[in-house]
C-alpha cells in the first residue's frame, strides 16, 4: 500500500491517507496518484472483507 492507513474501531473502518504526497503518474499518465492500495486488500482483523482505494488527481494539461 501507497500512503494508506487502515484500521477498525468498533465495526467501523478508518482509512487515513496524507493528500499532500504524490507517487507519480497513473499507467494511463491521465492522472497522479496521491495514495493506494494497489489492488484489493483485507481489513485489519476481518480478512473475510475486501477493501480497494485509489485516490489521485487529475494531471495538469501542461505535464506538471
Amino acid at each position: 500500500m501507497k500512503n494508506i492507513v487502515m484500521r477498525v474501531e468498533g465495526n467501523t473502518l478508518i482509512i487515513t491517507a496524507d493528500l499532500s504526497q504524490e507517487y507519480g503518474l497513473s499507467s494511463s499518465g491521465k492522472s497522479i496518484t496521491i495514495a493506494s492500495t494497489d489492488g484489493n486488500v483485507s481489513v485489519p482483523g476481518h480478512e473475510h472483507i475486501k477493501v480497494g482505494v485509489n485516490i489521485y488527481r487529475p494531471r495538469p494539461k501542461d505535464g506538471r
